[in-house]
């Protein structure tokens, strides 16, 4: 158990300042040797308990009767805590969604859908947000007389604001879905992502609320709220609990759903045609 914890805090914290290391001399700024020959040897080390580890998880799976491959993908779980393999997963999908915006693509909603667009109330403030990151990587290239820190600082500067558009790219082209068939898919970037079937609506309405606190908030009641700039406009009643997963992997059951939508209205009016349209299945002859 203590190799795993061990384990666990290097894939958490070593790999990815090798990683950051990486980045760093791909653009070409010039890092101390001593420092890239310290990186270097932790994560030598981290590999080698990495390997001693999941090598032993892995010899454990097999003993129980796993195949290779699920014992190979049991370690890695075990070593890997859900936070980082999650946050991992969201980044990519992140800056996969950045291409998606550059060609004006949406991702996951299928022909006879209803994109329903959530980014109204978060836009000023994101780009507000790229703005702020420029002026700052402009500021600290004129203050910090040393090049080697100004490199390193720019190459961070630059992800970042590069990592800001992504988030705002992944909300963009991962709208609310409202489905042919009445199903509701509700998503925030490539944080969240909550399918309700058609069948789980009970009611939906319009209504603003200003709810506090995080991105994904759970109440007691049971309420699930996804707010968008610090607002929901749509309440959705579920006809029994239904379960979702947080971004970072906690899971909880909702009983209602509100999230926001530019355009409350259309996603009402979707889910209302949807559930009350009469049903195509012809009658059985006789």
């Amino acid at each position: 158990m203590r190799g795993v914890r061990g384990a666990r805090v290097v894939a958490a914290a070593v790999l990815p300042a090798e990683l950051a290391v990486g980045v760093c001399l791909m653009a070409g700024v010039r890092i101390p040797v001593a420092v890239v020959a310290g990186a270097e040897g932790a994560v030598l080390l981290a590999v080698v308990l990495e390997t001693v580890v999941l090598g032993g998880l892995w010899r454990e799976g097999r003993r129980a009767g796993a195949g290779r491959r699920a014992a190979a993908v049991g370690a890695l779980r075990t070593v890997a805590p859900v936070a980082v393999r999650r946050l991992v997963v969201h980044e990519l999908r992140a800056l996969h969604s950045l291409g998606l915006w550059l060609v004006r693509r949406r991702h996951g909603v299928p022909e006879g859908a209803l994109s329903v667009p959530y980014t109204g109330p978060q836009t000023a403030m994101m780009y507000g947000l790229v703005f702020v990151s420029v002026v700052e990587t402009v500021m600290l290239a004129l203050l910090i007389p040393w090049p080697v820190v100004h490199r390193i600082l720019l190459v961070l500067d630059v992800y970042g604001v590069l990592l800001v558009l992504a988030l705002h790219a992944a909300c963009v082209c991962r709208p609310h879905v409202v489905g042919a068939d009445g199903s509701l898919r509700v998503r925030y970037g490539a944080l969240f992502d909550l399918l309700v079937p058609a069948a789980s609506v009970a009611a939906v309405r319009v209504e603003r609320r200003f709810p506090q606190g995080r991105l994904v908030e759970h109440d007691s009641d049971g309420v699930l709220d996804l707010a968008v700039g610090g607002q929901t406009t749509v309440t959705v009643e579920l006809s029994a609990p239904l379960g979702f997963v947080r971004p970072l992997g906690g899971r909880g059951q909702a009983v209602a759903v509100r999230f926001h939508a530019d355009d409350p209205r259309a996603v009402v009016a979707a889910l209302t045609r949807a559930r009350t349209a009469p049903s195509t299945i012809p009658d059985p002859p006789g």
